[in-house]
C-alpha cells in the first residue's frame, strides 16, 4: 500500500471517528453543561443565599408553560421600590451566582428576582436550548411578579450575564414589559458560538462537525437553533440595552458585544471592562463598573 493511499485511509478513520464522537459527545456538551452547585460555591464563599449578604429573601418555585419547576428567590424591599431586576445567569451556573449583584441592586432601592435556569441549579428540565425556550420563561416570571398585590414591582429589568445575556435579549424581542437590559458578555449566535467551543474543547475547527452536533441536539431537544440568534433579536428590541463585556474574555469574544450593540437599536450603551476575563467582570470593573450599571438602572426603571 503506498504512502498516499495510507495517509488517505488513515485522514478518513479520523475523520469518521471525529464525527462519531461530536454526534454523541457534541450533543451532551451543548444540551447538557456541566453545573456549578452549592458545594462548588462553599468551597470559596459563604454567600450561598441572599440572606447571607443581608438581604431579604424569599424562597418560591416558578412553574414554565411547559410544566418545569423553576427554583427561585424574590428580594423584596421593604418599603417602594425603585424597580425590579431579574437575574439570569451564565450556562453550567445557577442563581447563587447572581447574590452579589441582589445586595448591590437591593442597596439602590430594587427588588431582585434570581431563579435557576431550565436544567439548571435546582431547576427541573432535562436540556439547555440557551433562549428558544428560556426567553419564555423570562415571561413566566414576569407573569408572576404581575400577581404580586403586596409590593411594587414598578418596571422591570433584566441583568443578564453570558447565556443569560443573551435569553435576556431574546425575551425583550419579545415582551414588551421588559423596560431596560443589561447584557453582559452576550454571544451573537448559537451557531457562532459552538465553533469557538469546539475549536476550544476538541480543536477542530471544522463547521460540519459542529453542523452535525447541531443536528443531532436540535432532534433531541426539540428546538431550531438558527433561532437563537441575539444579534437578530437586538432589532427588534427598542428598549434601553447596556451592553457589557471584558476586553481579555477567553470564552466569549468581546467582538460579539461589540457587534450586538453596532445592530442594536438606540438607546443603547457600552462597556468595555479593561483585563476583564468572562466571569470576574464585578471584582475587576470595581467602582466604575457598578456605577454605570446602577446608573443605567436608575435612569431607565425609574
Amino acid at each position: 500500500m503506498s504512502i498516499l493511499l495510507t495517509l488517505i485511509l488513515l485522514l478518513v478513520m479520523f475523520l469518521f471517528t471525529a464525527a462519531a464522537i461530536i454526534l454523541v459527545i457534541g450533543p451532551l456538551i451543548l444540551l447538557q453543561p456541566n453545573l456549578r452547585t452549592r458545594e462548588w460555591y462553599a468551597t470559596f464563599t459563604h454567600l450561598l443565599e441572599p440572606a447571607d449578604a443581608g438581604i431579604p429573601q424569599e424562597h418560591l418555585w416558578i412553574t414554565t408553560n411547559d410544566g418545569l419547576k423553576l427554583d427561585s428567590w424574590f428580594v423584596n424591599q421593604s418599603h417602594q421600590a425603585r424597580g425590579t431586576v431579574v437575574y439570569l445567569h451564565g450556562v453550567g451556573d445557577c442563581k447563587i451566582g447572581g447574590i452579589p449583584y441582589a445586595k448591590l441592586f437591593y442597596e439602590q432601592g430594587l427588588n431582585v428576582f434570581l431563579y435557576d435556569s431550565r436544567r439548571h441549579g435546582l431547576s427541573e428540565g432535562k436540556y439547555c436550548t440557551y433562549g428558544y425556550y428560556e426567553k419564555h420563561d423570562v415571561s413566566t416570571v414576569i407573569d408572576y411578579l404581575m400577581t404580586r398585590g403586596d409590593t411594587q414591582i414598578g418596571k422591570i429589568g433584566l441583568f443578564g450575564t453570558s447565556m443569560g445575556a443573551a435569553v435576556a435579549l431574546q425575551a425583550a424581542a419579545s415582551d414588551d414589559r421588559i423596560a431596560a437590559i443589561v447584557a453582559e458578555a452576550s454571544f451573537t449566535n448559537l451557531r457562532t458560538i459552538m465553533v469557538d467551543y469546539q475549536k476550544r474543547i476538541i480543536k477542530l475547527p471544522w463547521h460540519f462537525l459542529r453542523n452535525v452536533a447541531m443536528s443531532q441536539s436540535q432532534a433531541i431537544a426539540k428546538f431550531k437553533a438558527r433561532e437563537v440568534s441575539p444579534i437578530e433579536s437586538v432589532h427588534k428590541v427598542h428598549k434601553p440595552i447596556l451592553f457589557i463585556h471584558g476586553t481579555d474574555d477567553s470564552r466569549i469574544k468581546t467582538d460579539y458585544s461589540k457587534a450586538l450593540y453596532d445592530n442594536a437599536n438606540e438607546p443603547k450603551e457600552l462597556l468595555l471592562v479593561p483585563e476583564g476575563d468572562h466571569t470576574d467582570l464585578l471584582n475587576v470593573g470595581g467602582s466604575e463598573y457598578e456605577r454605570r450599571i446602577i446608573a443605567f438602572f436608575r435612569k431607565y426603571l425609574g
